[in-house]
Formats: C-alpha cells, structure tokens, sequence
C-alpha cells in the first residue's frame, strides 16, 4: 500500500503526496475551486538538476484522470477473471460505419450468440450495466462483452458487419 500524506493548504485546499519506489515524488493540490494541480517535486536533497513538473486540471480533466487511473485497478481485475479458463472479457468501441451503430442491442441468444453477455454499455462517463435488448448503441459507445474467446469474436464481427459468421464442422449436414 503507498503511503499518502495529506497536508491542509489553508486558502488553498489540500495537498496530497506521495514517494514512488523508484524514489519519484507525486503530489495533487485539490483546490477548493474544484481545479487541481498535479506535481511531480523534490526536496532540497535531491540536488538542483531534478526536473519538476506541475500540470493544471480542471474539475472534469481530474476526474478523467482519475478514472483512467482508476481504470488500471479495474483492468488488472478483469484480467484476473480473465484468466479463468473459457472466459474471455474484452472491449467494443463503435464507430459510425459499425452495423450496431443506431440499432437497440438485442439479446445475444436471439443472434446466435447463447452463452454470451454484453455486460455494459459504457457512454461518456457513464456506465449501463446489464442493458436491455432495446438499448439502443450509438458511435463512441463501448460494449464491455463476456463469453468464450470464440463467441466474443463472432460478436465483435457480428457488431462491425451485421453478419453472424457460420462454422461448419464435418459432421454437419450440408448447408449447416
């Protein structure tokens, strides 16, 4: 766990600090006006020839750095489940020339896919989780899918081409 020191700015907001181990020192002054500077620093130790950063965010671009951050911890969770053998968790964007752009979601045992989740529709800075076959998809919408590595394949081709991708095996009769 890091240790984070929090120091009171008076007038100003807070100053939240901490040391990386490879010695790298971090901070974020969380402004009472809702802005916030993110620094990189050093002590009088570390000689004059450290390079120092400071970086302006405004309200929105914290929490969008905040999230992206915070994105690694759920990412790195996911690829925990993601390890257990037959499941397969991955990522859609839509584009606009994307068949699934403009149309509801459906249920995915309707088109074929059966044992396979569309587990959120993430828009913007929200997240839909469990949608219903009505949801409707629009371009820049991300589809967080669930099923084997097979199934999410064909989705992911079914999503960009309206096509749902047949396998033929050798015992199927013809035209199966």
């Amino acid at each position: 766990m890091v240790d984070v020191r929090r120091v009171k700015l008076p007038g100003v907001g807070v100053l939240h600090t901490f040391v990386t181990d490879d010695g790298g020192k971090v901070g974020v002054i969380a402004h009472r006006s809702g802005h916030s500077d993110l620094i990189t620093f050093s002590d009088h130790e570390d000689g004059s020839d450290v390079t120092k950063v400071s970086l302006r965010l405004n309200e929105d671009e914290a929490h969008t750095l905040a999230e992206l951050l915070g994105g690694t911890q759920i990412t790195e969770a996911l690829t925990a489940l993601d390890q257990i053998p037959g499941l397969s968790i991955d990522w859609f964007t839509v584009d606009y020339d994307d068949y699934i752009a403009g149309q509801q979601l459906g249920a995915p045992g309707d088109r074929g896919f059966v044992g396979l989740a569309v587990v959120a529709v993430v828009r913007g800075d929200s997240a839909n989780p469990a949608p219903a076959p009505d949801f409707k998809v629009f371009p820049g919408d991300t589809l967080v899918v669930a099923g084997t590595p097979e199934k999410v394949a064909k989705a992911f081709s079914f999503f960009r081409t309206g096509e749902v991708a047949h396998r033929v095996t050798a015992d199927a009769p013809p035209g199966g």
